[in-house]
């Protein structure tokens, strides 16, 4: 594995080339293919320092680094906000300095701060990865979705992606849309008109939908995404019940999509609102697919930005 990226940070997608992208998926195929070894780790990124700087509560994303990390050898630091100083009134920056002082080499952050990495980017000397800011972006989300469908479906040029939820709050449809369009893919985004972004220019060569069979249909993928009620006002929604009759991905549903279109989910899914149980556990879903090669992705964005220094 020896190539390299463009670009020092990966705090989206929005404006990485597509050479970029490609790299980065290409190398997670043979990182992938170490997971399935008896000996799933290598010293790639041995005497490296990570910190984890997590502001915001995750499961599966935390964990994915986490392993990710492990399996390339680096040395981790885990942060939570939740036990440091920054519940004393620390300012971010000063966080930043003390962490830095003690010589880490890469930082993934995650913030409910929409342009927290770049900042971070902005005032460290150390390389830093998003693991989602806010309402902005998830690259390393957006390119295990892109990983999974080619890995099922082939190249991505010339794909029908269907995105179907609450856009307007979502860091993952701003970050597939960038990357699949990137790659040549087809997106229609799909959801509620209030639960629609209000200025739709960050969002080029894509398509508009708020009827859901109509956006499913043809699709070669078709990805739920999950209601943030943390993130909304009450009145943009007027029920689950009424969101589950109209936007629901369900099997009545999909007979619009294609016979083999995949079904996809970033996590954590809202059974019967977003998703129903039957979808999410039919035999067309990737839902864990999606899961395990997050692993594989992000060790191949750290290893890559991360210079590959040695041999994997």
């Amino acid at each position: 594995m020896t190539s390299s990226l463009s670009i020092r940070h990966l705090v989206g997608l929005q404006g990485v080339s597509e050479s970029d992208i490609r790299t980065i998926l290409d190398t997670a195929v043979e990182f992938r293919q170490l997971l399935e070894r008896p000996v799933k780790k290598v010293p790639s990124l041995r005497g490296l320092t990570i910190v984890n700087l997590f502001f915001e509560n995750s499961t599966r994303t935390r964990t994915s680094f986490e392993l990710a990390e492990k399996r390339l050898s680096a040395d981790i630091v885990n942060f939570s906000s939740s036990s440091s100083s920054v519940k004393k009134g620390e300012t971010l920056l000063d966080t930043l300095r003390n962490i830095e002082s003690m010589k880490i080499d890469v930082v993934v952050v995650r913030h409910k701060g929409t342009g927290v990495p770049q900042f971070i980017a902005d005032h460290s000397n150390a390389i830093v990865l998003n693991a989602g800011d806010g309402a902005h972006e998830h690259p390393t989300q957006a390119l295990l979705d892109m990983f999974t469908i080619e890995q099922k479906l082939g190249n991505l040029k010339g794909k029908k992606i269907a995105i179907v939820g609450d856009i307007r709050h979502s860091r993952v449809a701003r970050s597939d849309s960038w990357g699949m369009t990137t790659l040549g893919a087809s997106v229609t985004l799909c959801g509620p008109s209030t639960l629609l972004p209000r200025y739709r220019a960050d969002f080029p060569n894509v398509s508009w939908e708020t009827d859901v069979k109509k956006a499913v249909a043809g699709a070669d993928a078709v990805i739920a995404l999950r209601l943030q009620k943390e993130r909304m006002e009450d009145s943009l929604l007027p029920s689950l019940r009424e969101y589950r009759n109209y936007f629901g991905v369900t099997e009545e549903v999909l007979e619009k999509a294609k016979d083999s279109a995949l079904i996809m989910h970033p996590g954590p899914i809202n059974r019967g609102v977003e998703l129903d149980s039957d979808v999410a556990d039919g035999e067309h879903s990737v839902i864990l697919a999606q899961v395990t090669n997050g692993v594989a992705v992000r060790m191949s964005a750290l290893y890559l930005l991360s210079g590959g220094r040695a041999n994997g």
